[in-house]
């Protein structure tokens, strides 16, 4: 098989097109073909050593793939060969071939193009998590999304609008403002890429403020950080709830008193820890993704596409902030 190596810390750069035998599956497990994988922000990290899973080199970042099980372990019951899947691996995902827990596969729609389920359960399933099991947000409440032209921020988008909310997209350019408002996006808000200073702050929260309406922010869906976390907080509501979803912008720092005066919640969304400790509360959430999938609710905005000997090309959009939506590395 053929596979993108990190050998060496380092960005994208780092990552070496390589040779190696086919993996044989053991019990529990099953061999995928893989399709396609989609491009995460966490393989930014894991190839830098700076994310939570450090994996022992060589190893394949792409956490998230698509394929056909084309071998089965032992003990396999819930799969057979030949069944068009998607998997949630955690990395190992670029490459033609990876073995994978069977428990951590799931078969997907017959309509359902690999690249669009390459792309489906890490920010559908963090998204739908975090708005539904963690916000519990309701019709009618609005919403604002920080970071709304990512992967999660789309996601999060159709969820919000499925949902009943009235969704405020917040973004770095006027062509990630009317790609959000293409999804639905009721209101866009343009935001500066340096709001390192007090008076740039206030500013924000003047903005979100004066299109939540007087109240303020029901949710912040929050998945930059950095010093837009602050002033968002401050635009939110009696009661409101703000997501910790990420943060590509550095780790913030919030006052508490801020969530005293407001009533609010600072709530963490920690999304692959969810499927492991509440796996049936995990496939309640697929299931409901999957209608909304078959209702035309929800797609994968796929914006590029990369084959596997430029991987380290896809990565490095994801990490320059230049993606509308999502990136797929393609074997095929």
């Amino acid at each position: 098989m053929k596979t993108m190596l990190s050998t060496d810390v380092g960005g994208p750069e780092t990552l070496a097109l390589s040779d190696m035998p086919s993996p044989e599956p053991g019990k529990n497990q099953v061999r995928i073909k893989v399709h396609a994988a989609g491009v995460n922000f966490p393989d930014t990290l894991i190839i830098r050593d700076l994310y939570q899973m450090k994996p022992p080199r060589p190893f394949a970042p792409g956490g998230e793939i698509s394929g056909e099980v084309d071998a089965l372990g032992e003990a396999v019951t819930n799969l057979k060969v030949g069944d068009r899947v998607l998997g949630m691996i955690g990395f190992g995902g670029f490459a033609t071939e990876v073995v994978a827990d069977a428990n951590r596969v799931v078969k997907i729609p017959d309509n359902m193009p690999y690249d669009e389920a390459a792309c489906f359960v890490l920010t559908y399933g963090t998204s739908h998590h975090a708005l539904k099991d963690r916000a519990n947000i309701q019709a009618g409440e609005t919403l604002l999304i920080l970071g709304a032209a990512g992967g999660v921020g789309v996601a999060a988008i159709e969820l919000g609008k499925a949902a009943g909310a009235k969704v405020i997209a917040a973004v770095s350019s006027e062509e990630k403002a009317q790609f959000c408002r293409d999804l639905g996006a009721d209101e866009t808000l343009i935001y500066s890429r340096d709001i390192s200073d007090r008076a740039s702050q206030k500013e924000f929260s003047t903005q979100i403020k004066a299109l939540s309406g007087s109240d303020g922010v029901d949710v912040i869906y929050d998945a930059v950080g950095g010093d837009y976390a602050q002033p968002a907080v401050r635009s939110l509501a009696w009661k409101g709830r703000y997501l910790v979803v990420g943060f590509p912008a550095g780790i913030p720092s919030i006052p508490l008193n801020l969530t005293l005066l407001k009533g609010c919640q600072i709530v963490g969304v920690f999304w692959g820890a969810h499927t492991v400790r509440e796996p049936q509360n995990h496939a309640e959430n697929m299931g409901d993704l999957f209608r909304l999938y078959r209702e035309g609710k929800i797609k994968p905005r796929i914006s590029a596409n990369y084959p596997l000997d430029k991987a380290g090309d896809a990565l490095q959009l994801l990490q320059d902030r230049k993606v509308l939506g999502k990136v797929v590395v393609t074997m095929d």
